[in-house]
Order: structure tokens, then C-alpha cells, then sequence
């Protein structure tokens, strides 16, 4: 059966690296790949290019990973940076969480660095919780449930719990190729995004005895209710 995964960051980037592996993993499975980035991530544009201009680029390259997957791309139109943590931003997730139902929801863990990081955080959960509410006419569709798994993010490190380990070595050499689509991660001078999450993924494989995994966490009670081995 046809599984939806629907991954929800802060910015584009932000789950391609995160969850991408998996992403790519299921998506060779024949399962619906969904990424849902809440900004683009325009103000880490290029020395020379405009915040604007690296904005389309940005979705440009959210596109093309999604694309790579056989899966779609979604870019909100807040800004980076100024991410509301606020009742509109959680109807708007809530409604897309309905319209694509998915499987398993991913998003960022709570603690973060990163302002943008934490609200996505925060809106996602909320989200997921109204979405499966009968809201009225508050939220359109048809209420729909899905649990959330944080995925382990180097800026998001705080109180971060590898709790799930998820194999997902048939997907690497997909995932390794499509997030090279994206500049940042392949050149930003500030952080080594591509070396870091690829070596991670051997990492995580070597202590779940896979070739290659990512992690996840939960919130505290999700931990006393059934864990599944990968989806």
C-alpha cells in the first residue's frame, strides 16, 4: 500500500538534508514524497545575488529535489528569518496536512539555534493536532491524523534524543545526488552541509548495522506508545 510522507522545515534545505535519505528511500518504494518548506531560506543568498533573486533559486531547487523523488515541493511565503509562530501559519500547515494526508509527518525538533527552527517546531505540532480536530470551518478538508517525527538537525541538537533509527541505504545514492541540486548545501563558506549529513548517514547506519540511516525523535509520551522498525 501507497504511503504519504510529508516533511516540514523551516526553510528549503532544511529536510532534504534531514530526512532526505529516507525520503529518497521510500520514494524508490513507490510511496508519495511531500516537502513543505515554511520559508525559503532566502537570506543565506550568495555573496552578489539579491535575497529576492536567491528566493527564486531557492524554490527553483526545493522543486528539483522533489522532482528527483517523483514527490512535490511546497514554499509558504514568509520570510526568512521572521517565521510567525502564530494561529495563521498553523491553519495554513493544518489545511496542507489535510489535503495531502500523509503517513508519517517530519519536522524539526524543538530546541534549535535557529528562531525559524523552534516555531516550525512548534506550529507543526499544533498543526497536527488541529488538523485531526473537527475545527468547523476553520481549517478546510476532512480532519486527518498523522504522527511526527523530529529529525535530527546539527542546529537543533538540544535535549536531542536518536531515538528511532530508520535504514535507508537504498535511497542514499538518490538523496546524495539530489541535495547536491541545492548551492547552500554544496557551498555555503559557513558550515559543511553535504560532508556532515552524508558522513552522518554512515554513522547512524553503523549503530543500526545498515549501511546508511537517519534519526529521529519524539516527545516524551509518543515513547510509550508503539515505535515501528523503519514504516
Amino acid at each position: 500500500m501507497t504511503k504519504t510522507f510529508l516533511a516540514i522545515g523551516g526553510h528549503v534545505g532544511d529536510m532534504e538534508l534531514t530526512t532526505g535519505c529516507v525520503l529518497a528511500a521510500q520514494s524508490l518504494k513507490g510511496d508519495k514524497i511531500i516537502t513543505l518548506a515554511l520559508t525559503a531560506g532566502e537570506r543565506g543568498n550568495p555573496k552578489g545575488m539579491s535575497v529576492a533573486d536567491y528566493r527564486i533559486q531557492k524554490i527553483k531547487e526545493a522543486e528539483t529535489f522533489a522532482s528527483m523523488l517523483h514527490g512535490e515541493a511546497v514554499v509558504l511565503d514568509y520570510q526568512d528569518g521572521e517565521l510567525p509562530d502564530n494561529e495563521e501559519a498553523r491553519i495554513k500547515v493544518a489545511t496542507l496536512i489535510r489535503k495531502y494526508r500523509p503517513n508519517v509527518i517530519f519536522t524539526h525538533w524543538k530546541n534549535s539555534m535557529h528562531k525559524d527552527h523552534a516555531a516550525t517546531s512548534r506550529i507543526v505540532v499544533d498543526a497536527a493536532f488541529w488538523a485531526a480536530l473537527d475545527m468547523g470551518d476553520k481549517i478546510p478538508g476532512t480532519p486527518h491524523w498523522a504522527p511526527v517525527y523530529f529529525a535530527e538537525n546539527w542546529e537543533d541538537r538540544e535535549g536531542f534524543d536518536p531515538y528511532v533509527f530508520v535504514n535507508c541505504s537504498d535511497g542514499y545514492e538518490l538523496w546524495r545526488e539530489a541535495i547536491s541540486k541545492h548551492w547552500f548545501i554544496m557551498n555555503s563558506p559557513s558550515f559543511r552541509y553535504f560532508d556532515y549529513y552524508t558522513h552522518l548517514s554512515f554513522v547512524r547506519g553503523a549503530l543500526s548495522k545498515n549501511a546508511h540511516a537517519q534519526c529521529f525523535n519524539f516527545e516524551g509520551y509518543q515513547k510509550f506508545t508503539k515505535m515501528m522498525d523503519g514504516f
